[in-house]
């Protein structure tokens, strides 16, 4: 048996992908012989559940779902949870790099980051009046800088390793996507949604799944909207989650005479409303150019949804090889042109339904699990003893 730590600036409820991610291997990992202890933020009134220590923290200005943990409240926390540990993994660059690399420091113990998010891409969403080209600069060092002070670090996709290659990274990089319970996705009840929702049986319906962020690029699938519909003028696109980027969104829909043709449904339930929404679509839209990974492309594969997507960045890696999926021009009339034409035709988009569920079996949780594994194993034999503790980093 091993064990690890896990320390996050970010965990449930708080929705995203480095939660999701977090979740999927911590359940994964047991049936390796890995146990997972946790190091997360207080959101609220969270039960206790064994195995996760909360450390209390305060709201963001403009930002009511994330939280700012303590520093001196994470740093014990962390310190104390690592006693009789293996190793440490961090899985965001904030207080919890800081406090899980200072308690590697401390104990002697080995420790690697997960890099979830291309912070270059994201950061003059938030920081509207600074440069982009500094921000991006800011975000390339911080990011070598946290990468080169730890042993390892584990990265989505090949093109995220490529990228922090570029950066300056020497640090080794080692390529493990998160899986997903395919089980889960592949059951659920579309007729049910459909029916709770409004929808007819036979309307065509195109879905999005994702954080409503800027960055996610879902103005993309609106302007494409308006040419899918010049083939099925009764394309409903629906759009799950929430996010900063909402308002502007409704605006654009409205502005472009597509208020009656987007419909927000919010943050669904991942057991059991999420499943039956991807159930009910007919296809699966996606527009981002920042993904580490895409890892709702996999769930929407795994529903049996065809997906037309970009292909950038960590989407590359399930565009490129998987049956039922479409990778399209980044142009919002050649996009919204594939769409309409394959919700027009329903035995095409029929026959790409049936091979999309066996482009999602090389991501199942468990595979990708038994990979993290063998790497933290791999971590704990080969890491020098102490060579945490003289970690400084370098830019």
């Amino acid at each position: 048996m091993i064990r690890v730590l896990m320390v996050s600036d970010v965990y449930f409820p708080r929705i995203n992908g480095v939660s999701t991610s977090i979740e999927t291997f911590r359940r994964a990992l047991a049936g390796h012989g890995v146990d997972v202890r946790l190091v997360v933020p207080r959101y609220g009134n969270e039960a206790d559940e064994a195995g996760i220590v909360r450390v209390a923290g305060r709201r963001l200005p403009n930002d009511p779902e994330d939280r700012l943990v303590s520093w001196r409240g994470m740093h014990r926390a962390v310190d104390e949870a690592a006693a009789g540990c293996d190793l440490i993994h961090v899985q965001t660059p904030f207080v919890a790099h800081y406090a899980g690399l200072a308690a590697a420091r401390r104990r002697g113990l080995p420790v690697l980051v997960s890099y979830h998010t291309l912070f270059e891409e994201y950061l003059h969403h938030y920081v509207p009046l600074l440069p982009a080209g500094w921000l991006r600069a800011l975000a390339r060092r911080f990011s070598r800088r946290q990468c080169n002070a730890v042993d390892a670090v584990v990265v989505p996709s090949s093109a995220m390793a490529a990228r922090l290659a570029g950066y300056g990274v020497a640090t080794p990089l080692e390529i493990v996507p998160t899986g997903i319970p395919l089980a889960r996705f592949g059951g659920g009840d579309g007729a049910a949604f459909r029916a709770r929702h409004g929808i007819a049986a036979d309307q065509p319906l195109a879905l999005f799944v994702g954080r409503v962020a800027h960055e996610k690029n879902i103005g993309f699938l609106l302007d494409a909207l308006v040419d899918a519909r010049r083939h099925r003028p009764d394309i409903l696109l629906l759009i799950t989650g929430e996010g900063p980027a909402m308002d502007a969104l409704r605006r654009h829909a409205a502005r472009l005479g597509l208020a009656d043709a987007v419909r927000f449904l919010g943050y669904l339930d991942r057991q059991r409303e999420l499943p039956d929404c991807y159930a009910a679509a007919t296809l699966f839209t996606f527009a981002s150019r920042t993904e580490t990974q895409g890892l709702v492309l996999i769930e929407a594969l795994a529903a049996g949804l065809p997906v037309v997507a970009l292909s950038a960045m960590g989407t590359a890696d399930i565009l490129a090889d998987a049956p039922g999926c479409i990778a399209a021009p980044d142009d919002p009339a050649a996009f919204g042109d594939i769409v309409g034409r394959l919700l027009a035709d329903p035995a095409a988009c029929a026959a790409l339904a049936l091979r999309a569920r066996s482009g999602a079996e090389r991501w199942s949780d468990n595979a990708l699990a038994a990979r993290l594994a063998d790497f933290y194993r791999q971590t704990v034999a080969t890491a020098p003893a102490g060579t945490p503790c003289a970690a400084t980093g370098h830019s």
